[in-house]
């Protein structure tokens, strides 16, 4: 899928739609969805809904729940090789298939930090951990596209607007600006739908990527309060006062349309918001009109990102 691909289908749903709503009238019996960051914020809504519709969820989860009833827990670093390929070996002695894989965990704009083999962090947990997890769980996804199709969600944001692909230097040896390496590792969680979809669409393994709104949630743990109060977030009580915010259950909404949704039957390598295929926006379009820019969503980038981010990880292919 192309940049030119991306054209709205007439959804249903909209900004104000909640993960109830996407997932109203459907049953996901039988169905198993791993969903990464599903301890809190948008995760644990998408698990909620995602279990009362009655399918099998397991959480991977870096931090122990609070609550999650009718969940699977275990644990996962997403920055840690070696958690990673635990937490999928683990999935894998669990279940023979996976449905639905729901890429929701996340960092935003952390101080310079770097972790692992030395990855750069937000690019570690946003992306590298991302793709080491999907193509680990690739044999159990392929099952399930062969009676049926599996569908690959990556959680992604308008911050992918602020950058492409630091080619030369993706982990920021030089020059760290906390925000350009946030947007970096959205734009990556983009392009690895692209590429994803590209290599998975014969084993009937779709991918896809999504900007879910503004929220609220602990995906702003970094941030200081008045840094959110000089962005007009916030107040000085920490009540959401920022046009346009969206609920939790909102916010997760456009993760689950792109898990479930019919209209994207035959579809996938494609950018969504507001439970809808987005438009291309213009290069200069300012972040809050919406779209995707055309770096995120190049099927050249996105397969020298594939590669760039196969060799980090040692992954191994997906036809392995």
């Amino acid at each position: 899928m192309t940049a030119t691909a991306q054209h709205p289908l007439g959804s249903p749903f909209s900004a104000a739609s909640t993960a109830r709503d996407v997932l109203a009238g459907h049953d996901l019996s039988g169905r198993t969805a791993v969903v990464t960051g599903g301890s809190s914020g948008l995760g644990l809504e998408t698990v909620r809904a995602l279990v009362e519709a009655g399918a099998r969820v397991l959480a991977p989860v870096r931090t122990a729940p609070s609550a999650l009833d009718g969940v699977e827990t275990l644990p996962l670093d997403l920055t840690d090789p070696a958690s990673v390929r635990a937490a999928a070996a683990r999935i894998g002695q669990a279940v023979d298939r996976v449905d639905l894989l729901i890429a929701a965990a996340g960092v935003m704009a952390t101080p310079r930090r770097y972790v692992g083999p030395g990855w750069e962090a937000q690019l570690a947990a946003n992306h590298l951990g991302h793709h080491l997890l999907a193509c680990e769980l690739y044999p159990l996804l392929r099952a399930a596209g062969a009676s049926g199709g599996a569908r690959v969600v990556a959680y992604s944001s308008a911050g992918h607007m602020l950058t492409g692909i630091r080619w030369q230097d993706p982990h920021f040896r030089t020059g760290y600006d906390k925000w350009l390496a946030y947007g970096q590792s959205k734009t990556a969680n983009a392009l690895f739908a692209v590429h994803l979809d590209a290599l998975g669409r014969a084993d009937g393994v779709r991918a896809f990527s999504l900007h879910p709104g503004k929220i609220i949630t602990g995906l702003q743990r970094e941030m200081t309060r008045a840094e959110q109060i000089d962005r007009g977030w916030i107040d000085e009580r920490g009540d959401v006062v920022g046009a346009g915010f969206k609920s939790p259950s909102q916010g997760a909404a456009t993760g689950l349309w792109a898990a479930t949704s019919p209209l994207l039957d035959g579809l996938g390598g494609l950018y969504l918001e507001d439970c809808e295929v987005a438009r291309t926006a213009a290069p200069d379009s300012p972040m809050d009109a919406g779209g995707v820019r055309a770096h995120a969503v190049d099927p050249g980038s996105a397969e020298r990102l594939w590669e760039l981010s196969q060799a980090a990880t040692g992954a191994a292919p997906l036809g392995g």
